[in-house]
């Protein structure tokens, strides 16, 4: 028995050859010539795979799949089953293309059977043949298909309706659920359908605990079926005698809605799952036109394709996905399939080894440049205060990742070391002198760095000034919150307005901000340098708001205590939790790399939501740290007094308020 299959490199097609490579004669697949590499795949896939399998060139598009004529007289009258699985399978395509080889392929397709005299046509379908049918699908059902204006629906409904009314050789029409996975190795080739739901429960599971319930609108209905059930099933039913002219729905008897398809996949990747799920119908109330009207808007429009890119899922397959309310009839399929042991396997008994396949294979994270390297080599970054501390090891990472860095500072010959140290490394600086604190000096920065580089493309705000005093001390010290919001705020600000035009105009860049974990607290002694940061944060925040349609970001990094040369003087932080300074260097990587609003460990996430849920504790935290670390001998004027001179002994009280206190700036 001999057989013809097209799309046989195709996903159902490889497991569909395992099963005709098990039976006896040989199989024709159709092959482009420049697809011939993937023959030796093939091949080598099952074992006899090299004598069972021979390569057929041609072309789906091409009348006759354009097959030579001595491959024709070579076949004619030798092909027992002709399998047409070729086709587009994918919501996201365009239109013609969909028409191209959906429709057209198999039009050649059925042309080239009748030239073979195939003893039998089986024609691979889809449930979208249908349409979005609104109610129960029968196999018997074709000419009541409705609501095709997807190319999708459209174009396999038109396919299947060639081989019914055109071919001249007997055929079987076969039509599948949404094929998912193989069921016990979960293998797949790509992402699509019901996958799309899996990287939005990911982030879920990154965000919240698996006992946290959701809350969700219940939309359409889902039918899904594992690869192998549907290649055991079709390879059964297309060698049983007497069948011809039927068609077979390869489909779950179990319809889940999306709800219930969410909940079964959120168990398997242990993410939260839709503890309660409203009907969509209390929205009917909302006039259809109404709701078409609003959804044009370009506002609602943005936030939908935002959503939709959060969620990894492409909005032309969503808007059917959720729509989708069709139940479909496998009665006649299943009573063929009786006394076979073929029968679809229920999902949540598979569900884990959809997902383990799906996140060690083809999660898209997986494909995302996230190394440092992939999103600033050969990129122009401006560090501020780059001659020591955090701005130093910026300098130092950003380089050593290819970026051209660019250092200020007020010290040239520090600037000019660590210049000369990233140089020694093989990295690329320039370095100019600048006192942030200086508008005027602000000014000439940003017209030497457009003169000298045209643009930048991240600017890190790390520049900055931090005065621990309390308010009591602070009095008549009304220079301190002047000085430190000088340098902080308006220093900072300054350079963003001046190279902010320039990143809008070429609609890129990255505008990051250093700024303090005290900002999600409420750190005693910090009012000033707090503030100042917070002042950063809320400008950032407003803005990001301004520039998100044109691709120019704004990330505070609320950074804690980090173990530098720069707080070693400061006894009393031996004492407290600190980053390393690799540690820290992890945070700005994430935020050139992922670019979100916010950088936070879960220390400062942690305070900003006590801070939230419980002010008055945290409010008494807070007080009772301000009571136990009195203020230095230098915070109170004290002649002589210096913090790096004093040592600071500290009780068993404080070392607990210090666990209390992780991570905080003392």
């Amino acid at each position: 028995m001999n057989y013809f299959v097209t799309g046989g490199t195709g996903f159902i097609g490889k497991f569909l050859l395992q099963k005709l490579v098990d039976r006896k004669g040989t199989i024709y697949v159709l092959l482009r010539r420049e697809s011939k590499h993937k023959l030796k795949d093939l091949q080598d896939r099952y074992s006899n795979g090299k004598r069972r399998i021979k390569p057929i060139y041609g072309d789906l598009t091409e009348p006759g799949l354009g097959i030579s004529n001595n491959d024709l007289k070579e076949l004619k009258g030798e092909i027992d089953h002709f399998f047409h699985l070729a086709a587009i399978y994918d919501m996201k395509a365009d239109a013609e293309s969909q028409q191209k080889a959906n429709v057209e392929g198999t039009r050649n397709a059925v042309q080239c059977a009748e030239k073979l005299k195939a003893g039998c046509f089986h024609h691979v379908s889809s449930i979208a043949a249908s349409g979005m049918y609104p109610g129960i699908w029968q196999e018997d059902m074709f000419d009541e298909a409705e609501n095709l204006e997807h190319p999708y629906f459209r174009t396999k409904h038109d396919s299947e309706g060639i081989v019914r009314r055109e071919c001249r050789v007997p055929w079987r029409v076969y039509r599948p659920g949404a094929v998912i996975g193989h069921s016990e190795t979960g293998e797949i080739d790509k992402v699509d359908g019901p996958y799309y739901l899996f990287s939005g429960l990911k982030k879920l599971r990154n965000l919240l605990p698996p006992w946290f319930p959701l809350v969700g609108i219940e939309t359409g209905l889902a039918n899904i079926v594992p690869v192998d059930y549907v290649v055991d099933a079709m390879d059964y039913l297309a060698h049983l005698p007497d069948r011809d002219g039927e068609c077979f729905h390869l489909t779950n008897p179990d319809h889940y809605s999306m709800g219930e398809l969410i909940n079964i996949f959120a168990d398997a990747g242990h993410a939260p799952r839709l503890g309660m799920r409203f009907d969509r119908k209390i929205f009917s109330f909302v006039p259809s036109g109404l709701s078409t009207i609003v959804g044009k808007l370009p506002p609602v429009k943005r936030l939908r394709s935002a959503l939709f890119e959060t969620l990894d899922m492409p909005e032309e397959a969503a808007s059917v996905f959720f729509e989708y309310d069709t139940r479909y009839d496998s009665r006649d399929t299943r009573r063929a399939l009786e006394g076979s042991g073929i029968e679809v396997p229920r999902l949540p008994s598979y569900a884990a080894t959809i997902w383990d396949y799906w996140e060690r294979n083809l999660d898209p994270d997986l494909f995302i440049d996230n190394s440092l390297e992939g999103n600033v080599k050969d990129k122009i970054v401006l560090v501020t205060g780059g001659s020591s501390g955090i701005g130093e090891a910026i300098a130092h990472k950003m380089a050593g990742a290819g970026a051209n860095v660019l250092m200020t500072a007020r010290t040239l010959e520090n600037l000019e070391a660590v210049k000369t140290a990233i140089e020694a490394e093989g990295g690329t600086a320039h370095i100019y002198q600048c006192d942030i604190a200086d508008m005027e000096s602000c000014d000439k920065l940003v017209a030497q760095v457009l003169q000298d580089h045209g643009h930048i493309d991240i600017l890190v705000n790390n520049a900055g000034r931090s005065i621990r005093r309390s308010i009591d001390l602070s009095y008549e010290r009304f220079h301190d919150f002047e000085r430190t919001m000088q340098l902080n705020y308006f220093g900072a600000l300054r350079l963003i307005m001046g190279f902010l035009p320039a990143m809008s105009s070429r609609k890129q860049g990255q505008i990051i901000n250093i700024s303090s974990i005290g900002v999600l607290g409420s750190s005693p002694r910090f009012s000033a340098y707090v503030a100042s940061k917070a002042a950063l944060d809320a400008f950032s925040r407003c803005a990001g708001s301004e520039f998100s349609d044109r691709n120019v970001h704004f990330t505070t990094i609320n950074m804690p205590l980090v173990r530098t040369p720069m707080i070693a003087p400061t006894k009393l932080y031996d004492y407290a939790p600190a980053l390393s300074v690799d540690e820290a260097m992890d945070l700005i990587v994430e935020a050139v790399v992922h670019k979100p609003r916010r950088v936070a460990t879960t220390t400062g996430l942690f305070m900003a939501v006590a801070n939230a849920i419980a002010p008055k504790f945290m409010e008494i935290i807070w007080n009772t740290s301000y009571r136990m670390f009195p203020d230095s001998e230098a915070a109170k004027g004290i002649k002589g007094g210096r913090e790096e001179t004093k040592k600071v002994e500290m009780s068993s009280e404080q070392l607990a308020m210090a666990a209390i206190m992780k991570g905080v700036h003392f």
